[in-house]
């Protein structure tokens, strides 16, 4: 008999379906995803930490998971909500089943809901607090309050704690992981970038004793406002090499050069999200996932300058310093899942890395 589990929602809705994956309860917020594959890169994605992930296409699971297409070791989605759990797989590259991956990294999974309906309420509403429980009682106590949410220390929960290598005989990078995509580590890669990673908590000081050729600021969950301790590096670091920012980079590279940030009613989340460049009308498809993003009101006052724009809500998708050669953009230009459109943008980086050094030869031997 297939056991029961319920998602409970702050509003008090109850929605009961099939319990698979992990056996503990979870609370966190719900957010739909609309990618029609990628299911297992989104639940690796430590940009998910904390988060409920929900998916609109009707039947996951069905081509399995494979230790190659993970994006973190160590999956911290709280829980996934789908329609249909495939029953079967059907992919020589699978190694195991969606149900058994969860299981492994104890993650609550449900099915048998109607998650196109719940992702209207959530447009509508915006994103909100929920839980997946295993009792009708629990569901109550969640209701009640008796079961807690906590956001605050998610990147601290994402970030590795120690600085490893990526190595390689390009260029030297330093990447500020945040909550990092292994995808980036693999576009980085393939430019022969040799690569330290380090903590989130790194200083501009320890950034800097690595004598990079470039800065790279990642992914990562949760609020920009809850990392302020990144932001002093930012400054500093800025002025003396190249950087590029993702996502939660990007946010952080704005609060550091004095714009804001704003929590999204229900943010962006899926694979086919149109980016206008403003300086060509250049126009790209890219792959997203963010709850918060740059007020656009909070720029003008600043020495950054908006360099792309999300075509359906014309929120801000990139920025550029406009003294120094420091830029960043909110979608995922490593593309994994997702179009590879914007991948162009590591080679852009490189290229500032090449202009900089050139610049610094030239006025060395003035």
């Amino acid at each position: 008999m297939t056991k029961k589990r319920y998602l409970v929602l702050a509003d008090s809705g109850i929605y009961e379906g099939n319990a698979f994956g992990g056996e503990v309860s979870c609370t966190g917020e719900l957010v739909f995803n609309t990618g029609m594959t990628g299911y297992q890169e989104s639940i690796t994605d430590q940009s998910y930490n904390g988060e409920i992930l929900m998916f609109t296409y009707p039947l996951i699971g069905n081509y399995g998971i494979n230790f190659d297409d993970d994006e973190s070791v160590t999956p911290r989605t709280a829980g996934v909500v789908v329609h249909e759990l495939a029953r079967k797989v059907s992919n020589w590259r699978s190694q195991m089943n969606l149900d058994k991956f969860l299981k492994q990294h104890q993650i609550p999974g449900i099915s048998g809901i109607d998650t196109r309906e719940l992702t209207k309420i959530v447009r509508a509403q915006g994103t909100m607090k929920a839980a997946l429980v295993n009792t009708v009682e629990e569901a109550q106590d969640f209701i009640h309050g008796g079961l807690k949410t906590t956001l605050t220390t998610l990147v601290e929960q994402s970030t590795t704690q120690n600085a490893y290598p990526n190595p390689n005989s390009g260029k030297r990078i330093v990447v500020i992981d945040f909550g990092l995509k292994h995808s980036i580590l693999r576009e980085l890669a393939q430019r022969q970038c040799n690569v330290t990673v380090l903590p989130a908590t790194a200083t501009a000081k320890q950034v800097l004793n690595y004598q990079p050729d470039g800065v790279f600021l990642s992914n990562g969950p949760g609020d920009p406002k809850n990392v302020p301790n990144a932001l002093e590096m930012i400054r500093t670091v800025e002025t003396q090499v190249p950087l590029f920012g993702i996502c939660l980079g990007h946010q952080l590279f704005a609060l550091a050069n004095g714009a804001d940030t704003f929590k999204m009613k229900f943010g962006h989340r899926g694979f086919n999200h149109p980016v206008r460049e403003i300086a060509t009308n250049r126009i790209d498809f890219t792959a997203q996932n963010h709850g918060y993003a740059v007020a656009a009101d909070s720029v003008e006052q600043t020495d950054l300058l908006v360099t792309h724009q999300e075509i359906n809500d014309e929120t801000i998708e990139g920025l550029r310093h406009k003294k120094y050669p420091a830029f960043s953009v909110q979608f995922h230009p490593d593309a994994a899942p997702g179009p590879h459109d914007a991948s162009y943008l590591f080679d852009e980086f490189l290229d500032n890395i090449d202009s900089f050094q050139r610049q610094r030869r030239v006025s060395t031997h003035a």
